[in-house]
């Protein structure tokens, strides 16, 4: 059932796959802290597990894909007091965006999806045990931090050494005077009087708010174990978070936390990294008022996932012209009648397909033998084998539907609107067609192909065929 290889963070190497329970898989990744709406970074997130989660099922086995919401930070009780509202009314709005995000670049919802302020004591119970086991220690101002050095493996995911981490820290200013080492890190944050009521929880340490890191391997294990099998996120978590909940979570329980990690490469815009103070920072909404949905999909599928990526509106627009020519290859089609075939898994392409999902999911090159069936598709209407060119169609959608992309009608994607487009309307596109086919018919070639050049610079692209004139949005 299984030839599926992962590269493990870990390890720093590819290693078959062998999941804790025959069957199943346990998958936790690191999800949206909701005081603003969903960038392009948190897109590639989300598209590459989403991914990852059909391909499991795909192969046979029932995932519990658990991805977090987190709902208490300080970056939420600032945006709720400079908003004037409850930091419940700020976070409910921005769930509800970012499913929205979500659904439109084709995801499927996370089999769960735990908010932070519902595990509040499951992160103190957690705490304490810390404590006992003299991993956590109160400060002076009254804050819970966690002893790195009490932690014998602290630094093994990222590949660093602590004693070499202090060296460093140790010419820094400002250090917190009330940690005994600067990469020790806070479990409980204890109240401020600015703070709202809301965001204040009673303690064993006194009223205040569970830190970033404790959140993770406090949902991650309530719903997942002691020890899953898959641990994933954004490169950029590495480190510290993801260190911070193996040291949290491993320092608890005495277990290895997660068998498997798996860390997303970076999203560049135009060769920099994304950020707001480069102004060039994209929400996911700001990029789908210019792109198709599935083409911002395929954009991020055509890379591999551990790989950085540059975002740009050259690249998508190269994606929508290679995503084109998927559908532009379906289009000769009823396409109700081109049904998923789970047969044609077992021909040629459907083994080199699946040869390169189980390479650690390389949706790059799993991409390619799209192109290569709809080569074949093209190849047999060429040669007037409509039956050898719908045997390919069927193929083509077949192969496509893990990925979730080339599963809509042709027609409608081709010709979607953007956005808040003002180009031209269907009518008024099928009135200029049927202008040059006048003209046509006239034999006045000049104007239709000026017609033709003027539906082009409004981005209309027409095509001749046997079954008459087609178009699509360019």
């Amino acid at each position: 059932m299984n030839n599926l290889h992962l590269y493990n963070t870990m390890t720093a190497q590819k290693q078959p796959f062998m999941p804790i329970e025959q069957g199943k898989v346990g998958m936790y990744v690191c999800g949206m802290t909701v005081y603003d709406y969903c960038h392009i970074g948190h897109a590639r997130v989300m598209v590459s597990f989403d991914v990852i989660f059909r391909w499991l099922k795909q192969l046979g086995f029932d995932v519990n894909y658990v991805r977090n919401i987190t709902d208490i930070d300080d970056k939420i009780i600032n945006r709720a007091n400079e908003n004037g509202e409850s930091i419940f009314d700020l976070t409910a709005r921005f769930i509800k965006a970012m499913h929205e995000d979500a659904d439109n670049l084709g995801c499927l919802r996370p089999t769960a999806e735990p908010k932070a302020t519902d595990y509040i004591n499951q992160m103190q119970n957690l705490i304490t045990t810390l404590e006992q086991k003299n991993l956590a220690y109160k400060g002076q101002t009254g804050d819970v931090y966690y002893a790195v050095d009490n932690f014998a493996g602290y630094g093994k995911l990222s590949k660093r050494k602590l004693d070499e981490m202090q060296a460093g820290a140790s010419e820094r200013t400002n250090v917190e005077t009330d940690k005994k080492n600067p990469f020790d890190f806070v479990l409980w944050k204890s109240a401020k009087e600015h703070e709202p009521s809301e965001t204040k929880w009673q303690s064993p340490w006194g009223v205040g708010r569970p830190g970033w890191h404790i959140e993770c391997s406090a949902m991650s294990t309530c719903c997942l174990g002691e020890t899953f099998d898959i641990h994933g996120g954004g490169h950029d978590l590495q480190f510290p978070h993801h260190e911070n909940e193996i040291a949290q979570s491993e320092g608890a329980t005495g277990k290895t936390y997660a068998n498997n990690w798996l860390h997303v490469g970076f999203v560049n815009v135009d060769g920099e990294k994304m950020s707001k103070s480069l102004n060039n920072f994209f929400t996911i909404r700001d990029v789908l008022k210019d792109f198709h949905a599935e083409t911002i999909r395929f954009f991020i599928l055509s890379s591999h996932y551990r790989s950085p990526i540059n975002f740009s509106d050259t690249a998508l627009k190269e994606a929508h012209t290679a995503l084109s020519r998927l559908y532009h290859a379906l289009k000769p089609f009823d396409f109700n009648e081109i049904d998923i075939d789970k047969n044609l898994w077992q021909s040629d392409f459907g083994q080199e397909f699946m040869l390169a999902m189980n390479d650690d999911f390389n949706t790059a090159k799993a991409t390619s033998v799209l192109f290569s069936v709809a080569s074949e598709i093209n190849k047999a209407l060429k040669n007037g084998d409509d039956e050898q060119a719908k045997h390919f169609a069927k193929l083509l959608k077949t192969l496509a539907e893990p990925l979730n992309i080339a599963q809509s009608s042709p027609t409608e994607f081709l010709q979607a609107v953007i956005g808040d487009d003002n180009g031209l309307s269907e009518d008024e596109i099928l009135a200029k067609i049927d202008e040059r086919k006048q003209a046509k018919t006239n034999k006045d070639f000049a104007k239709a192909d000026q017609i033709r050049e003027e539906l082009k610079a409004k981005g209309v692209e027409l095509e001749d065929t046997r079954a008459g004139t087609t178009w699509r949005r360019v």
